[in-house]
């Protein structure tokens, strides 16, 4: 299996329209639930980071609106309208806003599981949004994004962001954590589809208090301690829908290296936290040999030192 394309590079406003604009996945290292709203929405405490795991999303003038997905996960794609797709819809709402009405052609290449917590549709619509704003010089701020992307959905307005951010509220209250320790993450789905409403619902028992992480720690000890203070407040129930979940925790502990073992966001995507790519790529290796048919990433982290 291939190492996670690389996003490193910054992309220039020609490349990002041309050459397709990177859309990181997404991994929450914890998330507790910490209540829930009148109107339904969940209350959320949690770390997210960005990866070098990417979906490729260019836009360009074009006669009539259009989506084509293409990529390693373009089928997970194949029945959805049109009209639901995230990334449209963060096109459409700058179009709203700055009153242009030229039709647009999408094209997606689609690298991030489909429905497996890395936030894939989340991060799409963000860097729609920022891709519309250049295509259409709608000339909008971060501010305005902002608004737009939270009527979007709660992981939107977050993957605005390639900073690892402390995610409070229910998506929207966002502190940056500047000078993250580096390291690597081996991402692992047994290629089971998990709806993040369906997680929510099995989910059973009280509410975790808040643990925000303000400030970053200083090295690689000190972010798995306090991680392990923490946990994912969703595992269990996602466990209840897909007992895959616990076979792969129980890999990824075991392999040599691996400082952490969590799901993310609501599943079924797990993580293994590595102190370098090299050994979250061996680990990666080791995998495939055991479990052929799981899909695995290894991947850096951006905004880490």
């Amino acid at each position: 299996m291939r190492s996670a394309p690389s996003c490193s590079r910054a992309l220039a406003t020609t490349e990002a329209l041309a050459g397709g604009m990177m859309a990181r996945a997404k991994v929450n290292l914890y998330l507790h639930v910490t209540g829930r709203r009148a109107d339904g929405y969940h209350e959320l405490d949690s770390l997210f980071v960005r990866t070098d795991l990417c979906d490729r999303l260019a836009l360009h003038p074009a006669e009539a609106d259009s989506l084509t997905v293409e990529g390693p996960f373009a089928a997970a794609l194949a029945g959805e309208a049109p009209e639901g797709n995230l990334a449209l819809r963060a096109v459409s709402a700058v179009r709203g806003r700055c009153g242009r009405s030229g039709p647009v052609a999408v094209t997606l290449e689609k690298n991030i599981p489909v429905a497996a917590g890395l936030g894939g549709g989340s991060a799409d619509a963000a860097a729609a949004l920022r891709a519309a704003n250049t295509l259409f010089d709608a000339g909008l701020d971060e501010a305005a994004l902002a608004e737009l992307a939270a009527g979007l959905g709660a992981d939107v307005p977050p993957c605005l962001h390639d900073m690892p951010l402390a995610v409070r509220g229910i998506g929207d209250i966002l502190t940056p954590l500047a000078c993250l320790p580096g390291f690597a993450l081996l991402l692992v789905n047994p290629r089971v589809a998990l709806a993040t409403a369906d997680v929510f619902r099995a989910r059973t028992g009280g509410f975790s208090r808040p643990a925000p992480m303000t400030t970053g720690p200083g090295d690689l000890d000190g972010l798995v301690a306090a991680l392990a203070e923490r946990q994912n407040d969703l595992e269990a129930a996602a466990m209840t829908l897909a007992p895959a979940v616990g076979e792969v925790l129980e890999s990824l502990r075991s392999l040599p290296g691996a400082r952490l073992a969590r799901m993310s966001g609501s599943g079924a995507t797990c993580f293994a936290l590595f102190a370098d790519l090299a050994g979250a790529e061996a680990g990666q290796a080791a995998l495939a040999r055991t479990r052929p048919g799981w899909w695995a990433a290894a991947t850096g982290v951006a905004g880490t030192r």
